[in-house]
């Protein structure tokens, strides 16, 4: 995917739904931890030095897993690419907790499973596709297939 950097910078100014200073460790080797704010804007998660108001990075939030790695600490692992980890440190379990919520809300792949469910909930209830209005009922993206699960999931 290709990102045009002055609309990145200017969508990490958007409000956020979360913002910390947390620690953070990169993917590379010999990376440490270091002092960033960080905050989630839509599907992207930006970093920032903590006297800077240019992002240093940003993670687009989608194909990726967050992982508890212990009570104040999560990780974010790309699954096209599992040795690319960052590491997240919260200052406290209620924080981390917040924080992975927020993550895997965040996703595209969350949005359409409760999307699809929502979607078959209300045509069971009203009989009515409620896609079908803004003619995308067919769209092979908001369909059912037999291997995912109908209810999201709370995690």
């Amino acid at each position: 995917m290709r990102y045009n950097e002055k609309e990145l910078v200017s969508l990490s100014r958007q409000p956020s739904e979360r913002a910390a200073e947390l620690g953070m460790r990169g993917p590379k080797k010999g990376d440490v931890v270091k002092r960033r704010l960080v905050k989630l804007v839509v599907n992207f998660l930006f970093y920032f030095r903590t006297d800077e108001e240019e992002p240093v990075g940003a993670l687009l939030l989608e194909q990726c897993r967050v992982e508890r790695e212990d009570s104040q600490t999560f990780s974010i692992v790309f699954l096209d690419e599992a040795e690319r980890k960052y590491l997240f440190e919260c200052d406290s379990q209620e924080q981390c907790q917040e924080w992975t919520d927020s993550i895997i809300q965040a996703s595209y792949e969350f949005m359409r499973k409760n999307l699809i469910f929502y979607r078959t909930e209300i045509h069971r209830l009203t009989g009515k596709d409620p896609l079908e209005q803004y003619g995308i009922s067919d769209e092979t993206r908001f369909q059912v297939s037999s291997r995912q699960q109908l209810m999201p999931k709370d995690t």
